[in-house]
């Protein structure tokens, strides 16, 4: 590679080589072992070299700038169903043959970590890394480069495609009837590049072809942040093999998924948006630009739920007892990094039963007054879009799940459950279609580091929501909602640019609560004017807490975007641990968003944001690209100076609180609603500054007063059972008056039964090298005390009426 990487940095390195070839597809055939805290098994990577898929970019791009009223038609996806069974059979099959290879005759040169890396062939591989930068690799063999960490990758091998039944369909030239690399790469290329409308047919020859058997192993080796794949022979992305499966299991301590328990007590794992995202649960392409599709089968106990970004409900298939598979896929092409799964004994959380028998899921919701069906084709690279197709445009509640630990179904009933439906009504009447076809909802265990995350088709919200009332869910439920389309279906190029996903997320959350509240304009206005008090706070203190170089939004400035020749790059302060608590992409992104709708207007602004929606769904985007098509879509009277240039000095690449913001700030009054909360903290924060009351002071004293008599009475009558009470009371209040007069009244009462241990308690209340004349007397009596015959076995008892006044006493204290 030609990047030289700090060991001891903060940034991290996206290694993948995108720019000479891309994964189009993973098949993931997995296991799930709870004891070992290990996920293992295989997966398959379907590939396209460079030279194919820059030609479709440019087609995109020219796409994006050519206005057509073609529509695509394309279906949409439905429930696919691949055999489980059978994936099963194989992986076993495929596991023998692993253990057969590593015993024809070879030693076995796996590190400690389980790493095979062929190493009589290490130093071909290490010499190769530093061609894998240009387009020709002359001599050299190609290399790709996964990003990859905290795995045990077994074996790789290339997978014979070409012996797949029924695949001589995709072979266009009928001379290419010997098995071949040729054959089985062309054969690749053409089931990645099948029509959308047979998206359901695809998926199952990408599932019979990575149960194929493999043709050859490839030579591999991993480092800290790669994993590098080579084949003898094969000099450019072209000849290399387009279909490969990999070997590998996660470590227990691999840093995309936490094996916890949840709240019930029960062992769960899920992936936890990690800095490293999910390059330790698979070996994958990381940079964003690297989107494809992926199907999934897991195995688990069958007392366990997994649930995974996938387009369908999945429901389990018994393979045999105790044992159960699930089954995900997704058609839409996303970053892998957006690949979620969460395995546990989850709860399906439902609503009770109702008279009507409604449910809000399945009812079909009629359009809204406004048509956010734009006319034109889209821009994004050919998937079966939800965004062309009628039914899907005018729903406003997509079909969704909760999932819970058992112990929280009863507080998800009473707030969760309830707010789902109009959050997401909410949010279909700002933006339009939504993005994906269903949702799954799961409280994640308490371990988790955040109030939510939301991935393709399913989201994880933190068990705090639970407690905070309606409004603290409904705003984090509509901000992870609002990310179905910044963040996921609209992604940033550039992760430095984390704002174009946290920023519209923050502002629209603002947005979408109001309309599920259904507010009153004033209303709406007044609580989200309040809301901006809070973060203008919280920014403030944000940027005095905070290095100036972490508080730019645009760091790369010019560079943003920006890749080496091969495509691999470093995301500034990736893992720095301070960046996952900081807020500032949140906040200063939020402040521009609300300063440009303020400038538009609301009508003007969300109208345009639509249409950008709409333009931009399924791409990867820069600032630029939504501030130029923002100015290009706004008339001239209100651009008011506004301008690329003038947003990124002011905003983007400088650090501190922007100009503008401190200027609206400086001049805005507060609304009624941000008075009425500050008078009402200032009211409480005055009455928790004054004096303790006189009448708690008095009662503490005359506790006091009570416990030091009953004292007195138990030495008085040695009363030696009582005796620890005492001790207590002379360690517990030494720095009390009562303390010494107290002492004083022991060594006054003289010998008798019980008072070596009445001298003994009043000697260890002081110290025990004595300080004072009334230590020393203590000590003096104390050594003759010690080598007295044993105290009379006679034991005084106390008059009744002693007990009797003594509990009196405490009953009348305890209940003043």
């Amino acid at each position: 590679m030609d990047m030289q990487l700090d060991p001891a940095g903060d940034d991290l390195p996206l290694m993948a080589n995108t720019s000479h070839i891309l994964v189009k597809h993973y098949v993931l055939d997995l296991d799930v072992d709870f004891e070992s805290q290990v996920i293992e098994g295989t997966i398959v990577l379907f590939l396209e070299d460079g030279d194919r898929f820059k030609k479709q970019n440019r087609s995109v791009e020219e796409a994006c700038q050519s206005e057509s009223n073609k529509g695509c038609k394309l279906g949409m996806p439905e429930p696919c169903h691949v055999p489980v069974t059978n994936a099963m059979t194989f992986s076993s099959e495929m596991e023998y043959n692993d253990c057969a290879i590593c015993s024809k005759g070879e030693k076995d040169t796996s590190d400690k970590d389980g790493n095979h890396d062929n190493q009589e062939h290490a130093a071909g591989i290490s010499s190769s890394k530093r061609c894998c930068d240009t387009g020709n690799h002359g001599s050299e063999e190609f290399l790709l480069v996964l990003d990859c960490c905290d795995l045990s990758v077994l074996k790789v091998e290339e997978v014979d495609v070409a012996a797949v039944p029924g695949m001589g369909k995709f072979t266009r030239s009928p001379e290419l009837t010997v098995v071949s690399e040729e054959l089985r790469n062309q054969i690749v290329r053409e089931l990645v590049t099948w029509p959308a409308n047979r998206w359901r047919e695809q998926l199952d020859y990408y599932a019979r072809c990575s149960q194929a058997a493999g043709c050859g192993e490839l030579l591999f080796d991993t480092d800290t942040w790669s994993l590098q794949i080579r084949k003898t022979g094969a000099q450019t992305a072209t000849d290399f093999p387009h279909a490969i499966r990999i070997w590998y299991k996660t470590k227990p301590e691999g840093r995309s998924v936490t094996w916890t328990s949840d709240q019930s007590g029960r062992p769960c794992v899920y992936t936890v948006g990690s800095p490293v995202n999910n390059r330790a649960l698979f070996p994958c392409q990381e940079p964003p630009v690297a989107m494809s599709t992926w199907q999934a089968t897991v195995r688990a106990a069958a007392s366990f739920v997994v649930l995974m970004s996938g387009e369908n409900s999945a429901k389990p298939t018994q393979l045999w007892e105790g044992c159960s598979s699930w089954y995900y896929y997704v058609t839409m092409p996303m970053p892998a990094s957006t690949f979620t799964i969460a395995v546990g004994c989850w709860t399906e959380v439902k609503m009770e039963p109702c008279s009507s028998g409604d449910s809000a899921t399945e009812t079909p919701f009629s359009p809204p007054e406004a048509d956010f069906r734009h006319v034109g084709v889209c821009s994004h690279m050919e998937y079966p879009c939800r965004f062309q197709n009628a039914s899907a445009t005018t729903q406003q509640i997509i079909p969704h799940r909760v999932f819970a630990p058992v112990c929280l179904t009863g507080a998800c009933q009473e707030t969760l459950l309830q707010l789902i439906p109009p959050c997401l009504s909410a949010a279909h009447s700002v933006l339009g279609t939504h993005p994906f076809s269903r949702l799954d909802v799961l409280i994640v265990p308490a371990n988790f580091p955040s109030l939510g995350m939301a991935s393709p088709h399913i989201m994880f919200l933190s068990q705090s929501i639970l407690t905070g009332g309606s409004h603290l869910c409904g705003t984090r439920l509509c901000h992870e909602i609002a990310h179905a389309w910044f963040g996921l279906a609209l992604g940033a190029r550039d992760w430095t640019e984390e704002w174009l996903s946290e920023g519209f997320a923050s502002h629209l959350e603002d947005v979408f609560w109001a309309a599920a509240q259904q507010l009153a304009p004033h209303e709406a206005r007044e609580q989200q004017e309040l809301r901006a008090c809070l973060r203008w706070r919280r920014l403030q203190d944000e940027m005095q807490s905070s290095p100036a170089e972490m508080q730019v939004l645009r760091p790369n400035k010019d560079k943003t975007g920006h890749t080496s020749d091969s495509g691999a790059s470093v995301i500034k302060h990736g893992l720095n641990p301070e960046k996952s608590f900081m807020q500032v992409h949140y906040l200063k992104g939020y402040f521009l968003l609300r300063f440009l709708a303020e400038r538009l207007g609301d009508e003007t602004y969300f109208s345009f944001l639509r249409k950008f929606v709409h333009a931009f769904h399924g791409q990867l985007i820069l600032s630029q690209d939504f501030l130029q098509m923002l100015l290009e879509n706004i008339p001239e009277e209100k651009r008011l100076e506004l301008s690329v240039e003038n947003i990124y000095q002011d905003w983007l690449e400088s650090s501190g609180i922007p100009k503008p913001l401190q200027r609206e700030r400086r001049a805005g009054a507060e609304c009624g609603l941000a008075r009425q909360v500050r008078a009402e903290v200032t009211k409480w924060i005055r009455v928790n500054r004054r004096p303790r009351k006189r009448k708690r002071r008095e009662r503490e004293a005359v506790f006091e007063k009570v416990r030091h008599r009953w004292c007195e009475l138990i030495v008085k009558h040695k009363f030696t059972k009582a005796y620890e009470s005492v001790e207590r009371f002379l360690q517990e209040d030494q720095e009390r008056p009562q303390r010494d007069s107290f002492i004083h009244l022991l060594l006054a009462w003289g010998t008798g039964p019980g008072h070596q241990r009445r001298d003994y308690v009043a000697a260890k209340a002081v110290s025990p090298q004595p300080r004072s004349s009334l230590g020393a007397s203590l000590s003096q009596r104390l050594v003759p005390a010690r080598h007295a015959q044993k105290a009379d076995s006679h034991k005084r008892g106390l008059p009744p009426w002693i007990w009797s006044g003594a509990a009196l006493g405490f009953r009348v204290l305890l209940h003043r």
